[in-house]
């Protein structure tokens, strides 16, 4: 059987015997036109033929009607003349001149205007039409002229479509959707009632929650054309191009309506344009918004266009695309809840075979704070871990060692610690795994392991909240940061020194004291005072603060702070203090083990008699 070659292959072969015969093909044509070019003869006056025929150098002579051609000399030296006959010279006196200078003479029809004319269009056009035909057979050829065409991808829902009952998570979202199908099924019957439709439908929520995916299924519900098109597409280095690629999609929309226009990542074409004193602007950014804006104004949603767009940044928007008659509706797509993270594993493993002991509520409860993305990301990684490992079905275990994997990173047995530094990651992540099985407002833990993962994690302690939360008080705030400083304070415990493992937790540690100071008021020194604002968009943008204080307050943010750390690592250390055996003893059980589930814990705390969870500290 003939092994075929992948596609990338055949398609760069075609590419290259399109290229190839382009440059042959255009070169004999060139060769033509210069070799016509060439031997044209040259314009000359008739009194040159007669003095050329008196000194004998004339060979050849054509004689038309109204002009004569001559040529001098032979060979490659030989030239060759064009001059217009005088009118009234005697034919019979030219002929008689010709024979006796011994020339060789012939005579050819008149030639019109058209006909000279003619013998310069053909061969350019005939160059010119090769060049249209391989321009439209070379990959990527026409890119270079069509700039300023829309590059809108249009989805045939006829072979792709996608429908609501793949969405799942988002039930407040689909719901207002619906409506907007609706519309596009039943148009009139708004138009009965003088209602409209929002021109504009904004998708707002974090990365990976699918608001691309809840587009392209009211797409499909409604059974119209989908364009889709990214907002980083609109954006050239040639001003100007932004601009004339919106006008192009909404033209291309008018023409296929009823329809719906995406436009993914909107922030990128739609931040807040910079003021009149402000020294950094972008133009052809600019310039594109003004258009979308004028686009959007211009279009009338009676005749079935609805513009929808998704973005993770709406606070960087500009004011004028989110007023009412723009983009007038926003819709929320946010992170699922339990029962949300449930039905959208269902989603998944649909075709996904599952062995009896597989609980997806278990699987949801486990994994709080996962986008719908990255749940499809980790059934796609069990089904994998199954194949490996040569079953047929996916089991629990399998969906446990996908999240481990998601959420800490792969296992990287390759990288051997020696024992004294196992020995010291043992007890780091015991200290970790103690203060969240002792404090009362800690999350319970799921696991302990001291196998490296990731990139820099050389173990892991995983905590499995019991359900989403969305406030905190202050206790369970300072419980979290007891838990992240339980590490460094178990090595202190033990070895009365540091290493440089609880780098990581220190950080994390240390910004969440800080949102207490700064965000939230829970703090002494400086009290109920806001001092920063707290991010509107759904990215984490930590690192990019906007400051309204004085360096004065400055200072004394990070006394409270530096305060809050300290005190709470105090309390750390006085917890693993008191249960000094209880850690020694198992950390030796995890390395022997290198991984410990919850329940092993929580056993070996109840045969020791520690009470949980401890109210005297």
């Amino acid at each position: 059987m003939e092994k075929k070659q992948p596609p990338h292959k055949v398609e760069l072969k075609r590419q290259i015997w399109y290229s190839v015969i382009y440059s042959l093909v255009s070169l004999v044509i060139l060769l033509a036109i210069n070799f016509w070019a060439v031997n044209r003869p040259e314009p000359a006056k008739y009194s040159q033929f007669l003095d050329a025929l008196d000194a004998g150098t004339v060979t050849d002579a054509t004689i038309g009607a109204d002009t004569i051609v001559w040529q001098v000399g032979a060979g490659d030296e030989a030239q060759l003349f064009s001059a217009a006959r005088v009118p009234g010279v005697d034919e019979s006196a030219l002929l008689e001149m010709l024979e006796a200078h011994d020339v060789s003479f012939t005579g050819v029809p008149a030639n019109g205007f058209w006909s000279e004319v003619l013998s310069w269009l053909i061969p350019l056009g005939l160059l010119a039409l090769f060049w249209r035909w391989s321009m439209g057979k070379l990959p990527g050829a026409t890119q270079a002229l069509s700039f300023g065409r829309s590059r809108a991808k249009i989805w045939d829902e006829s072979t792709e479509k996608i429908t609501f009952n793949e969405v799942a998570g988002v039930d407040e979202a689909v719901t207002e959707m619906r409506e907007v199908v609706d519309f596009l099924k039943h148009p009139d019957k708004y138009a009965a009632l003088g209602a409209h439709i929002p021109k504009g439908v904004l998708l707002v929520g974090p990365p990976g929650t699918g608001k691309t995916l809840l587009a392209r299924a009211t797409a499909g519900e409604a059974n119209v054309p989908f364009f889709s098109i990214s907002g980083a597409d609109f954006v050239e280095m040639f001003v100007g191009v932004g601009a004339a690629r919106v006008r192009d999609m909404f033209h291309q929309a008018r023409e296929k309506a009823p329809c719906i226009i995406f436009i993914d990542e909107l922030d990128a074409i739609g931040k807040s344009r910079a003021g009149a004193r402000s020294p950094v602007s972008n133009d052809e950014r600019e310039q594109t918004l003004n258009q979308l804006l004028v686009e959007m104004d211009g279009f009338d949603s009676s005749i079935g266009v609805i513009l929808m767009a998704a973005t993770n940044r709406p606070d960087v928007l500009d004011k004028a695309l989110l007023r009412p008659g723009r983009f007038d509706r926003q819709i929320t797509v946010d992170k699922p809840d339990l029962n949300g993270r449930e039905a959208i594993l269902k989603v998944h493993t649909r075709n996904v075979k599952l062995a009896d002991d597989v609980d997806l509520h278990v699987l949801a409860a486990r994994t709080p704070g996962f986008a719908g993305a990255e749940l499809a990301n980790l059934v796609n990684e069990a089904a994998l871990l199954a194949v490996r490992q040569g079953r047929q079905e996916v089991t629990m275990n399998d969906l446990d060692e996908a999240i481990d994997r998601v959420m800490a990173g792969l296992e990287r047995k390759s990288r051997v610690l020696n024992e004294k530094e196992r020995e010291i990651v043992a007890h780091h992540e015991m200290g970790h795994a103690l203060a969240g099985m002792l404090l009362p407002y800690a999350d319970p833990v799921h696991k302990v392991s001291i196998v490296p993962r990731g990139t820099a994690a050389l173990g892991v302690t995983i905590q499995a909240p019991l359900e989403d939360r969305y406030l905190f008080t202050e206790a369970e705030l300072r419980d979290r940061i007891t838990t992240l400083l339980g590490g460094r304070a178990a090595e202190e415990v033990i070895y009365g020194q540091v290493s440089t493992g609880p780098a990581d937790d220190l950080q994390r540690a240390t910004a969440l004291a800080r949102r207490m100071v700064t965000q939230f008021g829970m703090n002494e020194g400086l009290g109920p005072v806001a001092l920063e604002e707290m991010n509107q968009g759904f990215l984490d943008d930590a690192g990019f603060v906007q400051r309204q204080y004085s360096d004065e307050t400055a200072e004394r943010i990070d006394i409270e702070v530096q305060r809050i750390v300290s005190d709470i690592y105090e309390r750390a250390k006085t917890l693993l203090r008191r249960h000094e055996a209880v850690l020694r003893d198992a950390a030796q059980r995890l390395l022997e083990k290198e991984v410990m589930e919850g329940e092993e814990l929580a056993q070996l705390l109840d045969e020791a008699g520690v009470k949980r969870p401890l109210t005297d500290i």
